[in-house]
């Protein structure tokens, strides 16, 4: 298996431990036993209270650029002016546009799966839960996708906590009260 597939591996798994992890503190219930299934299937696999349940993982990063940037790569000039030319855009726009591509690319897979949650989380460290929370009511979810529940791990700690995305009365339920 090539380095970086193995990384990818690997970061899926974290994210997922970690969002099983939350998850359960957060609502009470019993997340466990992943696996990581092949492409035609969702990332991986695990159990939500005795039912099989399966989680596609994303990374939020930003740009490309970003990406290489956060994961260590080396990064070339033309990489470099990116990045650059990235700081004149706000980073809540960036947010918006890059978590929407994420959600829309997400969406348009088919899934081998009964039930499947998309998990995205957070690796860019300029934003957090409160800012994707902020910002919920300008998401553009696609019209169909396969996701019964998208998620949001606000950090790659977890330590801002998770943010539920989809289906909007979980995302209503979230909001703080006044």
């Amino acid at each position: 298996m090539r380095e970086q597939q193995l990384e990818k591996i690997n970061l899926e798994h974290d994210a997922a431990r970690l969002f099983m992890r939350l998850y359960e503190q957060q609502f009470g219930l019993r997340m466990r036993h992943i696996w990581h299934n092949e492409p035609a299937k969702p990332d991986v696999s695990c159990y939500l209270q005795a039912q099989r349940l399966d989680l596609e993982i994303a990374h939020l990063y930003g740009s490309e650029a970003e990406a290489m940037h956060i994961l260590g790569r080396s990064l070339s000039l033309q990489t470099h002016q990116q990045l650059l030319a990235l700081q004149q855009v706000p980073a809540e726009d960036r947010l918006l546009e890059a978590l929407n591509r994420l959600i829309a690319q997400k969406g348009q897979k088919k899934y081998d799966s009964q039930r499947v949650w998309l998990v995205i989380r957070n690796a860019n460290p300029l934003w957090r839960c409160q800012d994707l929370q902020q910002y919920r009511p300008r998401l553009l979810l696609p019209g169909q996708h396969p996701f019964e529940q998208i998620w949001l791990v606000g950090d790659m700690a977890g330590l801002s906590g998770i943010l539920p995305l989809f289906p909007v009365e979980l995302w209503q339920q979230a909001l703080p009260t006044t």
